[in-house]
């Protein structure tokens, strides 16, 4: 994927409609400071459209990032953050329940892991939930340019059975710092742009 143009189009909050767009969505989901701001940035090849931050649960709003008018790259609140009052955790799981289910245009999910660590309980049920509602989620292992390349697999292994993921399950060793598994995803938004032309 080549990337031509990008513009925050929409952010939603917490009471905001949906919307309603007619151009493929691809989704990024994951529990706070998993690096998933970072990760946008590189696939957007933009250095601080999405923030990043050290302070986990930045993203309260789902951003709707219109890619060459041709996809919509859809940043979903992180999720499992700490230090949030438990009224806060309980509206950004509302608002991304809300969007898995609603959303029309919802064509790929990636669920962004920590390859460093086994997946945490939010991150299990964010892949059941993905699962249950009928989409396949790929599953993006970030930061893998913390672990020598020789660990990689094992962590890879130790997420999939952490998740209960079967061996179709795609999963993907990514880094925002070599940009290992960036043409990866670029190539599963191509294959959503294709699949939306030929329907």
């Amino acid at each position: 994927m080549k990337i031509k143009s990008v513009e925050l189009e929409t952010v939603c909050g917490i009471t905001s409609q949906l919307p309603d767009n007619t151009l493929p969505e691809v989704a990024f989901a994951g529990k706070s400071n998993v690096g998933k701001s970072s990760l946008i940035n590189t696939v957007m090849q933009r250095k601080s459209l999405a923030r990043t931050s050290a302070q986990p649960g930045k993203t309260q709003t789902i951003n709707f990032y219109n890619i060459n008018n041709e996809i919509y790259l859809v940043d979903l609140p992180g999720y499992g953050y700490a230090r949030a009052s438990k009224t806060e955790t309980e509206k950004w799981g509302e608002m991304i329940e809300r969007y898995l289910a609603n959303s029309e245009m919802l064509s790929c999910i990636f669920l962004l892991v920590d390859i460093r660590h086994e997946p945490g309980e939010h991150d299990k049920q964010m892949f059941e939930w993905i699962d249950y509602m009928g989409l396949q989620p790929i599953v993006i292992c970030t930061k893998a340019d913390k672990l020598k390349r020789s660990q990689i697999d094992s962590h890879l292994k130790a997420i999939r059975k952490g998740l209960g993921a079967d061996e179709d399950t795609i999963i993907i060793p990514f880094s925002s710092v070599t940009k290992q598994g960036l043409d990866d995803v670029w190539d599963f938004m191509d294959q959503v742009i294709e699949n939306e032309k030929e329907e």
